[in-house]
C-alpha cells in the first residue's frame, strides 16, 4: 500500500514539474523552405516530452518573401505562447532566418534560446547556382530567391547574433549533384561555414542531412541540451 501511495506522489510530483516547466518555457519550431510542420512533428512530441511547450508552426514559406513570412508567422506564434512564458525558438534552414529577420525589427522582452539546424546563414551556393533555371523561382517562391550569397540574400543584411544562439549544422548529403555546388563539409543544401554567424553563442557539425537532422535522435538531445543550458553537450 506505502509503495503504491509513493509511486503515485512521484508521478504526481513530475507531471507538476512539467507542467511548471511548460508554463514558463515555450518553444517556437519553424520549418524550413518548402516544407510543413509536420516535418518537426518529432521534435516537438520530444520538447513536450521533456516538459517544454512546443508550438509547431505551419506556414506558406514558398508564397511571400522573408519579412512578410517573419513577421506575419512569428506574431501568431507568440500568441499560442502563456503570455509570461521564456521564449525559445528551435528553427530549421530558413525558419533560422525568419527568426534572424524578425529579432531585426522587433524585441521579444522574454526572449531565451536559439537553436538553428542547418541554417544558411551566410546564404546557400545552391541558391546561386540555380536560381536562374526555369521552375525555380515557381517551385521555391520569392523566400528562395533571397536565400543566395549575393546582392539578393537577405541573411547577409541582418547582422550578427545578439541572442543566445546555437547552430547544429550538418556534414552528410543526399544529394551529390548539389553538393557539387557547395564548400566541404555540406548537409547537400549549406555548407558547414555558411551555418556560421558572427555572435553566435555555440556551434557544432554532426553527420546529419539537410532534409532529415530535425528527425535525428542525437541532434534532438543536442536541441534540448541547449535549450537547458546554453551550449551543446560534448565528451
Amino acid at each position: 500500500m506505502m509503495k503504491t501511495i509513493k509511486k503515485m506522489v512521484i508521478i504526481m510530483v513530475v507531471s507538476f514539474s512539467s507542467q511548471a516547466v511548460a508554463e514558463t518555457e515555450c518553444v517556437i519550431l519553424l520549418h524550413g523552405l518548402s516544407r510543413s510542420d509536420s516535418s518537426m512533428g518529432n521534435l516537438a512530441a520530444s520538447l513536450n516530452q521533456v516538459g517544454f511547450l512546443a508550438v509547431n508552426v505551419g506556414y506558406p514559406s514558398t508564397q511571400h518573401a522573408i519579412g512578410t513570412l517573419a513577421s506575419e508567422t512569428i506574431k501568431a506564434a507568440l500568441l499560442r505562447c502563456p503570455e509570461h512564458a521564456r521564449v525559445h525558438f528551435v528553427t530549421h534552414s530558413m525558419g533560422g532566418i525568419l527568426v534572424r529577420q524578425y529579432l531585426n525589427e522587433f524585441t521579444i522582452k522574454n526572449l531565451g534560446r536559439v537553436v538553428m539546424l542547418g541554417p544558411p546563414n551566410k546564404g546557400s551556393h545552391v541558391v546561386d547556382k540555380l536560381q536562374n533555371f526555369p521552375g525555380f523561382k515557381l517551385i521555391n517562391g520569392p523566400a528562395g530567391l533571397q536565400l543566395g550569397t549575393g546582392e539578393l540574400s537577405v541573411p547577409n543584411t541582418l547582422g550578427p547574433a545578439n541572442f543566445e544562439l546555437g547552430v547544429i549544422a550538418g556534414t552528410r548529403s543526399i544529394n551529390l549533384i548539389l553538393s557539387t555546388m557547395l564548400p566541404s563539409p555540406d548537409d547537400g543544401k549549406v555548407s558547414v561555414e555558411n551555418t556560421k554567424l558572427e555572435g553566435m553563442t555555440d556551434h557544432i557539425a554532426m553527420p546529419v542531412t539537410h532534409p532529415f537532422m530535425m528527425k535525428n535522435s542525437d541532434v534532438i538531445a543536442q536541441v534540448v541540451y541547449f535549450l537547458r543550458h546554453g551550449t551543446f553537450q560534448r565528451d
